[in-house]
């Protein structure tokens, strides 16, 4: 009767443990890991811009992962993702080399519970949950623009020198300086040519060569790309060439101070990338915790940066834009170029 007895406990607890090793391995623990994809390692202002976002996942306790490939690539950022999936993280953050190559992993990423937004340079709508954006697109498209047409005295060649012909935030962009160049003021530009320079300095180095070979009235060069802007600034730096051609687009203050001090790039724009990645960061947080959701009209606080609200992006899905673009020039790329 004793034995029996023991034998029942034994088949009992045996079952019992086995129910809860069961639970143990198919719940999921809650994680408190936050990734961000950039487009390329070695790349300055995806440094920056990857630092902001983790000091912003650290300062709310978690912590923050910091991954790109070797080469500005959707495939190399897809082997990335599957391996963050497979870590199941809480939130993965994209900056996208290809808008729509990457929706089949993110997607994965989504119905594994992984929250998905890309920053800066957008994905598909259906492969994420918001896009947080620099700045309004139309706007930055008409401001490059505009610059070139100062520069160039309202008429003549200019050219644009973007990163890659994937990358989602120049298409839009130059997709907007198109529109506005159809306007009748700036009927006396042309635009002669847009080169890939892939985000690579050499490369853009090269593209900017063959930009001055090939148009040699070439008066303008619009690069809405950190590597792409500083590379140029040296080749027209390098061949004399400060005051006959100029150079406008978005870099950063530390990089372009030497040209902007020389004339060889009277004015250039940019947001501060520290706080894009920052606004990102809290974009994560939200969206885990339950506190947004990526609809038009949610709001949400971003710590030092204050309130947001989600809006209606061009491409169909929803955004948050960081701010206006601002603009650094003699007067104040002293100041700046020490910050970032």
């Amino acid at each position: 009767m004793r034995r029996g007895f023991i034998k029942g406990a034994v088949l009992v607890a045996a079952v019992a443990l086995s129910a809860l090793v069961l639970l143990a391995g198919c719940a999921k623990p809650v994680s408190n890991q936050y990734a961000i994809v950039f487009k390329n390692t070695g790349n300055p202002y995806g440094d920056k811009e990857m630092g902001g976002y983790q000091q912003g996942i650290e300062e709310q306790g978690f912590k923050a992962i910091l991954r790109a490939p070797d080469q500005p690539t959707a495939e190399g950022q897809i082997a990335i993702i599957e391996q963050l999936i497979a870590q199941h993280v809480a939130a993965i953050c994209i900056v996208g080399n290809d808008k729509d190559a990457l929706q089949p992993v993110l997607t994965k990423a989504m119905k594994a519970g992984i929250k998905v937004f890309s920053l800066d340079s957008g994905v598909n709508p259906a492969s994420r949950a918001v896009h947080v954006n620099q700045a309004d697109s139309e706007k930055i498209g008409q401001t490059l623009v505009e610059a070139a047409y100062d520069m160039s005295g309202g008429s003549g060649q200019i050219a644009i020198l973007s990163a890659t012909s994937q990358a989602t935030n120049q298409n839009l962009w130059i997709d907007f300086m198109k529109k506005t160049l159809q306007d009748p003021k700036y009927s006396k530009l042309e635009l002669v040519k847009i080169a890939y320079g892939d985000d690579l300095r050499d490369k853009s180095v090269s593209e900017a060569q063959a930009l001055l070979a090939s148009y040699p009235k070439l008066k303008v060069i619009i690069a809405p790309t950190t590597v792409g802007i500083a590379a140029a600034g040296k080749v027209l730096t390098d061949k004399h060439l400060g005051g006959k051609v100029f150079l406008t687009g978005l870099g950063l203050p530390s990089e372009m101070a030497t040209y902007i001090e020389s004339g060889v790039c009277p004015y250039m724009f940019l947001w501060n990338p520290l706080d894009v990645g920052y606004l990102g960061s809290y974009v994560a947080t939200a969206l885990v915790k339950g506190t947004i959701t990526g609809k038009v009209g949610e709001k949400f606080k971003a710590g030092r940066l204050g309130d947001y609200t989600i809006t209606q992006a061009p491409d169909g899905g929803t955004e948050v834009l960081l701010g206006p673009p601002f603009k650094f020039d003699k007067s104040n790329i002293e100041e700046w170029k020490t910050v970032y």
